[in-house]
């Protein structure tokens, strides 16, 4: 069974590499969107500063969707996804690989380059940390809550255009802590920790709850 668990997690991390279209497209997306929102709101930097983990988080939940709709899709046209479903592994595993592989070419590069990027919308230096640890923790939920829904529009044709209105309601929470986490770090009223905490109990409801979810619907779809 670890050995099936791994096969999944490997495939998909040397599709990712192979294919070229999809840590690399997300990080530009994010660069994109982290560039022209300071154009949008002037030099006002002090404004900037305040709502920079906003941006970045924002940032990475749009860079996230991008290719998620062809997580299962993909195997769905190539028969792998039969394979999947008749394999001795559980779906839930074969989805939490997948899950994982997705968050390993799109989520952690997010995290890796926050720092950087938050010089773009001037953070203080005091505030990276918190950031980086905030996308690290929170940014696997992003990927699973979109494999839940990736896994229920995978049989449809035009499923990524379904998948943003199904997939943005459920990151509320990711979010809210997210940014709540670094505001925290800057001296905010809740203790650093806690929005941290917060958010890894929602990482690790969603890794749960949305494999077993994309397991589900994809167990419907045969």
């Amino acid at each position: 069974m670890r050995r099936a668990f791994l096969a999944v997690l490997r495939r998909d991390l040397a599709l990712a590499a192979r294919a070229g279209g999809g840590g690399e497209l997300a990080l530009v997306f994010f660069l994109t969107v982290v560039v022209l929102i300071p154009f949008a709101l002037g030099p006002d930097l002090n404004l900037l500063s305040r709502i920079g983990p906003a941006i970045l988080w924002l940032g990475a939940l749009l860079s996230t969707l991008i290719g998620l709709d062809r997580l299962f899709q993909a195997d769905e046209e190539d028969g792998s996804l039969e394979l999947m479903r008749a394999s001795p592994l559980p779906l839930e595993l074969a989805v939490f690989a997948k899950g994982l592989a997705h968050w390993l070419t799109t989520g952690l590069p997010l995290a890796l380059a926050a720092p950087l990027l938050g010089l773009l919308v001037a953070l203080p230096a005091d505030a990276i940390l918190p950031l980086v640890a905030s996308l690290v923790i929170g940014t696997p939920a992003l990927s699973f809550i979109g494999a839940s829904a990736a896994a229920l529009t995978a049989s449809l044709r035009r499923g990524g255009l379904i998948l943003p209105v199904i997939v943005a309601p459920l990151t509320v929470p990711v979010l809210i802590f997210g940014v709540s986490a670094v505001d925290a770090a800057r001296g905010g009223p809740l203790p650093a920790g806690t929005p941290l905490l917060i958010l890894g109990a929602i990482t690790l409801s969603a890794i749960v709850v949305g494999s077993i979810a994309a397991a589900a619907a994809l167990r419907q779809s045969e």
